[in-house]
């Protein structure tokens, strides 16, 4: 997985406080006694968006439901996944119906879907990912999405109870490379997270150059100079920039 990766609180040894960071700590602080909300948290790759929810959450002291789910196969459809998923939350939480599982999830102060659902075959090479799974049905995954609308429309009663947390990444290739459309797109990006606002609450993760660069020394005592190198070549991602130090890239 990488030292510079964080799926759980306890990975979180370094961490450092940014402006990114209180913004993100005061959405969550009233989410104790308020249910109901769903919470985007956005940011380009490398940025550490699970650092700073799994330090904000721990801060708080919130109850949180970390969804860890593997998709059995890669070639399944959405509709097969969007029914594992319900499955998987049926059985983990020793529920008999739908109306056990929502109960069951709005005990909790947040249900978080991060790295642990989105990236599970990270955690062990024999798991598919949720974002593999989508990388592989491409634009055919969104119908999953559709299903999930359809799903809040019909049983919004029980989503007042519950509170959502996601950290929220859409990569797609385009000319060998590949790129978050929430936040590398430039002026594209900004009305589509400008739109999401409307719908949802939104926290975008993302950090100066002064930042970085102190967020980097907590792993590297190495010159500065250094550091503005790496912050020209990656942008401001720390993760990325640790690795390529480590790996004398």
């Amino acid at each position: 997985m990488g030292k510079y990766k964080i799926n759980s609180i306890s990975d979180n040894g370094v961490f450092v406080i940014t402006e990114s960071y209180k913004n993100l700590y005061n959405k969550f602080k009233s989410l104790k006694n308020s249910r109901g909300r769903i919470i985007h948290v956005i940011g380009a790759p490398g940025t550490g968006k699970s650092a700073n929810i799994y330090a904000a959450m721990d801060e708080l002291g919130l109850n949180v439901y970390d969804v860890e789910f593997t998709i059995k196969d890669v070639d399944s459809n959405s509709e097969e996944v969007f029914k594992e998923i319900y499955n998987f939350l049926k059985k983990d939480r020793n529920a008999k119906s739908k109306e056990e599982v929502y109960k069951n999830l709005s005990k909790f102060d947040v249900v978080l879907f991060a790295d642990r659902f989105h990236d599970s075959h990270l955690l062990d090479n024999n798991n598919v990912g949720f974002s593999v799974w989508t990388a592989h049905a491409g634009f055919n995954s969104i119908k999953f999405y559709l299903y999930c609308i359809w799903e809040y429309i019909n049983e919004r009663k029980s989503f007042k109870e519950i509170n959502i947390v996601l950290q929220t990444a859409w990569r797609v290739y385009f000319l060998g490379k590949k790129y978050d459309i929430f936040t590398d797109l430039g002026i594209l990006s900004r009305i589509i997270v400008a739109f999401m606002k409307i719908l949802f609450e939104v926290v975008e993760i993302s950090y100066s150059s002064q930042e970085t660069l102190k967020i980097v020394k907590e792993y590297f005592d190495v010159d500065e100079k250094l550091i503005e190198q790496y912050i020209h070549k990656y942008g401001s991602k720390p993760r990325f920039i640790c690795q390529a130090l480590e790996n004398n890239e």
